[in-house]
């Protein structure tokens, strides 16, 4: 369980592995905004292990950057070994991602972390209201649907709501962005499957709200309005940069789930 964290007026920087694209930011954690340039480039094919190290070096080197460094990954971290692989390389599992990046980094201070939990760290610190209070479901839409739970503030880590069975589909499989995206769907289409796969996480969870990130969270007009369950669900205050704000965090605050 990791608690809610103060700010001390200092920088981290931060980076967010995605399937598709690595974002990293230098990042003031007294306000939660990128300090400078965002810097993105596309994830290596295929993403493994080394050839990610290295694009978050070339990042971190060119953004002249010799402090703590947070890496966001889409994967469990269990004592910064990754233990699952979504939406990269298959050769990550069983990584000791500390050692890796360390190789590729240099003896500066790391944090490493699953990408949902860094966006639901970020949000509790810098977002909406609702993320600190009662017990919260926050989910990124993306290439798959990463998830994290809060109760009062505190993280319970590595949940991974986007693998659940929803009539033998993957909820991710289902409802991500980039199954919005593959299938052709609309909002209210896209918004529907959504509904189902939050219906389902409301009969087994019952949050007291759901808050939603990612991409796609900036279009919430175009389809919170189509969903129909009971529990309310809010996008995200910091949308798609909370992964690199809740990495900063991590780092900052020497977070090893």
């Amino acid at each position: 369980m990791l608690a809610p964290m103060t700010h001390p007026h200092e920088h981290a920087f931060g980076v967010d592995v995605g399937g598709s694209g690595i974002k990293g930011a230098l990042v003031d954690l007294m306000t939660g905004e990128f300090v400078g340039q965002r810097y993105v480039v596309d994830t290596p094919q295929p993403a493994t292990p080394d050839a990610v190290a290295a694009t978050v070096a070339r990042i971190v080197d060119d953004a002249g950057w010799d402090g703590p460094v947070g890496v966001a990954l889409p994967s469990v971290i269990r004592e910064q070994v990754a233990v699952t692989a979504a939406n990269i390389d298959p050769a990550w599992i069983g990584t000791n991602c500390h050692d890796l990046l360390t190789r590729h980094l240099g003896e500066r201070p790391l944090a490493i972390l699953n990408d949902a939990d860094a966006a639901g760290l970020a949000e509790v610190a810098h977002g909406v209201d609702e993320a600190r209070r009662g017990s919260v479901i926050f989910l990124t839409f993306g290439t798959g649907i990463g998830s994290a739970f809060f109760a009062h503030g505190a993280l319970f880590s590595n949940t991974e709501l986007g693998h659940l069975l929803i009539d033998g589909t993957e909820a991710e499989r289902l409802a991500s962005s980039a199954a919005k995206v593959r299938d052709g769907l609309g909002f209210a289409a896209w918004a529907s499957r959504v509904d189902t796969v939050l219906a389902e996480f409301e009969r087994l969870f019952n949050p007291s709200a759901f808050i939603v990130g990612g991409g796609i969270s900036t279009d919430a007009g175009q389809w919170l309005p189509h969903l129909s369950i009971r529990t309310p669900v809010l996008p995200a205050r910091l949308r798609n940069r909370a992964g690199v704000v809740g990495a900063a965090m991590a780092a900052a605050h020497h977070v090893t789930p």
